[in-house]
């Protein structure tokens, strides 16, 4: 039934070079999100404000974002642009690829933040002296993200998840890159695809226990 031999050691061997892809990853991972946070509160202003054209931008990136593949997305950014002259390498495309499907994610998640916030707290804030701006700042978002930090930190997960996307636009030095390069070499796909698996796996649940420990150790009180 099986004619499949397992050989181990070739993936054993080729660790170190999927532990480095696998910091590739996250680091593509953690800039998306930033990049995508930022313009994400951006993008829940929008969502909340009575101005019409910003009010339709914010709509039309957050409809676009969330009902569309992560994988047209990053398509777009390397195929798209690239047909219209801008021409971006592997790794800038799914960079902001997933930084634009993260922010449209995050934008709904935040404006759900905002709204649970009680407007009497920019009230007091502004009682106080603060302008609006500053109201914002200082009293508001740190409510926010308070209110957003689970959601923020799965949408953490999904974006390293999402880095798997980059070997489909020619990325070679992120984990799914680097261990489909060595399948096409030796053609051990179970075993190296396997490791590459737990590894994610791995990754993900240490985004989350780090998560756990963070949100214990900020809103305990």
């Amino acid at each position: 039934m099986f004619n499949y031999t397992f050989h181990w050691r070739p993936a054993f061997n080729a660790l170190p070079r999927m532990f480095e892809g696998a910091l590739v990853s996250l680091q593509i991972a953690v800039l998306s999100l930033v990049i995508g946070t930022a313009i994400a509160v951006v993008l829940a202003l929008g969502r909340r404000s009575d101005n019409r054209l910003f009010y339709g931008f914010a709509t039309g990136w957050v409809e676009l974002a969330r009902n569309t593949p992560a994988l047209f997305q990053v398509y777009m950014t390397y195929f798209g642009l690239g047909s219209l002259g801008i021409h971006l390498d592997s790794y800038a495309s799914l960079l902001v690829g997933i930084s634009f499907n993260n922010a449209g994610y995050l934008a709904e998640s935040f404006r759900g933040g905002l709204n649970a916030i009680p407007e009497t707290q920019t009230r007091a804030a502004r009682s106080l002296g603060m302008g609006a701006t500053q109201a914002f700042r200082l009293v508001v978002l740190p409510q926010m993200f308070r209110i957003v930090f689970y959601p923020l930190t799965n949408q953490m997960v999904w974006a390293l998840l999402m880095t798997s996307l980059g070997v489909t636009v020619g990325l070679n030095t992120d984990l799914t890159g680097v261990t489909q390069e060595l399948n096409v070499r030796t053609f051990r796909t179970f075993e190296y695809f396997l490791f590459a698996a737990v590894i994610y796996y791995l990754m993900a649940k240490l985004i989350t226990l780090s998560a756990r420990l963070l949100a214990w150790r900020l809103f305990r009180y």
